[in-house]
């Protein structure tokens, strides 16, 4: 099989993304003021954001035989993401997400996960990520997908590292539900608040000793418009986000996740992987949608 540096597992979806005048609750109204179309899915992002950055990237995936389907596909195909992990089923439809952004960038997403949920450990091409330096995990709506990706974790070669961004709705789920996949990443990409749902610590940092404790070798733990906190038990570093005009911040801690783990591959040192998926994720949120602000290569001349 191919060797890569990075298999992204997780949910593909097409984000329907509207700009609307506020996030309107039960019983208001709102409008919209526009809208866009964009590829998506939280591991995927991450992986297009290391293709981007010149790393060889493959994929797990599961899509229907439709408009959306193809849109997935043509997309990873046009960003140099290989696609033969991903399965086409000729039942059901693809996964998609209506998304609602105000006007300071924050949003509401709602998800339809489609055939997403459907994936099994048999249907995943034989040993497509045993020759990989990372795979990445994100989350599923459904079990049937998240039960795969244990049981794929128990065949992979230890020279395999996990990199872990659980998202809410893993997080949501507590750690015993997720305690064998945490033992096995390498790295553990969660946010402030995913971070205090898997530990009960309202401290970052207590938090993230706690997931050290548990077997994780790297915590790097996203805070939004105040950067991000990494450590590794023995080095802590907080470091601050770039100051930039958020005009979308869907995909933001999948763009730093690409950042970070492009700093990893690359042998960087744990600060710097910090700062490149800071970087990552500035350049992300400038522009809506989850995708077309990623940077290339050339891009990171700009971070000095």
């Amino acid at each position: 099989m191919t060797a890569f540096d990075i298999v992204g597992f997780g949910a593909l979806n097409v984000d329907k993304l509207f700009k609307v005048n506020k996030i309107a609750v039960a019983e208001q109204e709102s409008f919209v003021t526009d809208c866009t179309e964009t590829c998506g899915g939280s591991a995927a992002n991450t992986v297009v954001g290391l293709a981007r950055l010149g790393l060889k990237a493959g994929f797990i995936g599961k899509v229907a035989i439709d408009r959306e389907g193809k849109m997935l596909l043509d997309d990873f195909r046009k960003e140099g993401v290989d696609t033969n992990g991903i399965i086409r089923s000729k039942l059901g439809r693809s996964g998609t997400v209506m998304g609602f952004v105000d006007k300071k960038g924050e949003r509401a997403l709602y998800i339809d996960s489609g055939v997403n949920d459907t994936i099994s450990f048999e249907e995943i091409p034989k040993n497509y990520c045993n020759q990989t330096k990372f795979v990445h995990l994100t989350s599923f709506v459904g079990i049937k997908s998240f039960q795969t990706q244990k049981e794929i974790l128990q065949t992979l070669p230890e020279t395999v590292k996990i990199s872990f961004d659980p998202g809410a709705l893993y997080a949501g789920m507590g750690f015993k539900k997720l305690e064998r996949i945490i033992e096995r990443a390498f790295v553990l990409l969660p946010n402030m608040s995913e971070l205090e749902a898997l530990t009960a610590e309202i401290d970052y940092r207590v938090g993230a000793e706690f997931m050290l404790n548990k077997g994780v070798k790297i915590v790097a733990v996203k805070l939004g418009s105040k950067g991000c906190f990494v450590t590794n038990g023995k080095e802590n570093h907080l470091i601050e986000a770039l100051k930039v005009k958020v005009v979308d911040t869907t995909g933001a801690g999948d763009a730093f996740c690409a950042g970070f783990l492009y700093g990893l591959v690359m042998g960087k040192s744990l600060y710097d992987c910090g700062r490149l998926g800071n970087f990552v994720a500035s350049r992300c949120i400038m522009i809506m949608g989850a995708r077309p602000g990623l940077p290339h290569l050339a891009d990171l001349g700009s971070l000095s």
